[in-house]
Order: C-alpha cells, then sequence, then structure tokens
C-alpha cells in the first residue's frame, strides 16, 4: 500500500493511538500533525489558543499539514483539520480518509482536560457544540467512517487495515 490513510475525527477519538497501532499493523509509517505543530511552535497547542486564539491555531495546522509530504503513512490530524479545505484537499491527493466516530457520551467519558487539550473552538463553545458542527465536516470528508463506540483501539485499528485493503 502507497497511499496513505487519514485518521479524522473528535478529540478522545483515538486518532494516534489507533494510528500508532494502525502503522505497525500495516508496516507503515506514521505521523501525528498535532505534534508537528507543537514542534513548529515550540508549545503545546494550548498555549496557541491561549496566547494567539483558536483560529491561529488553524492556520498553523493548515500550514503543516499543506506542507506534508508522505507517502505509505497513517497521518493522525488535529480534530479541526476538516476546518481547511485547502489541509483536506491535500490529504486525500495521495490518501484515504478515515473518520474514527464515536457517541458523543463515550467522548465525554474519555475526555477529562476538554479545558486544557488545546481544541481549536471559539472559548464560549461547548463541547456538545463543537461535536454537531465538527460531525457534519467529518462525515463529508471521510471515504471510510468506523464507528469506534464500544470497541478497544486494537479493534478499531483492525477493522481500518479490513476496510482499507477491500477498497
Amino acid at each position: 500500500m502507497s497511499a496513505n490513510l487519514i485518521l479524522i475525527g473528535m478529540p478522545g477519538a483515538g486518532k494516534s493511538t489507533v494510528g500508532v497501532i494502525l502503522a505497525k499493523l500495516l508496516s507503515m509509517d506514521f505521523i501525528d500533525t498535532d505534534i508537528l505543530i507543537q514542534r513548529k511552535c515550540i508549545c503545546e497547542l494550548q498555549t496557541i489558543v491561549n496566547t494567539q486564539g483558536y483560529l491561529t491555531l488553524r492556520a498553523i495546522e493548515e500550514e503543516v499539514i499543506t506542507a506534508l509530504s508522505a507517502n505509505s503513512t497513517v497521518i493522525a490530524t488535529g480534530g479541526s483539520a476538516v476546518y481547511s479545505a485547502t489541509a483536506m484537499s491535500h490529504l486525500r491527493k495521495n490518501g484515504t480518509v478515515v473518520y474514527l466516530k464515536l457517541a458523543m457520551r463515550e467522548l465525554v467519558s474519555r475526555l477529562h482536560n476538554f479545558a486544557t487539550r488545546g481544541i481549536a473552538s471559539p472559548p464560549a463553545q461547548t463541547f456538545r457544540s463543537l461535536f454537531t458542527e465538527r460531525s457534519r465536516l467529518y462525515r463529508e470528508y471521510a471515504d471510510v467512517t468506523i464507528d469506534c463506540s464500544g470497541k478497544s483501539q486494537d479493534a478499531v485499528a483492525e477493522e481500518i487495515a479490513e476496510s482499507v485493503t477491500t477498497l
């Protein structure tokens, strides 16, 4: 497989963890775009949000993603990557976009650091509102949707591997 696998979904859906497992399973490289942003800015995502605002974080995310050149790589994106049509177009040119879908209640039970996680959203926006807004975008960009509810991260990675080998 020479194309990339791009993981999208809400914070807490398991993109980074599932991405590492999936990369090992398929003998692919792995990139986490949130880590690329942190390395570029030499600070945590939340620091960018606190000092420069969530729109700056989204702009940096778009810049990092559009500069990305990868092949045969699992790419875990930040939850807000779908706000940039430019970034998503760049990723889709050489890859399959996989939406890790998780129910709102399961996301809330996983996320204990919403206020400090570096989520690119307006300060007053609730997690429920963010979930509703982003879910539409995830569905729009997804080539494959994997329902992760009640599944282990290993099981999700195996399901992705099976679904993409049949594409």
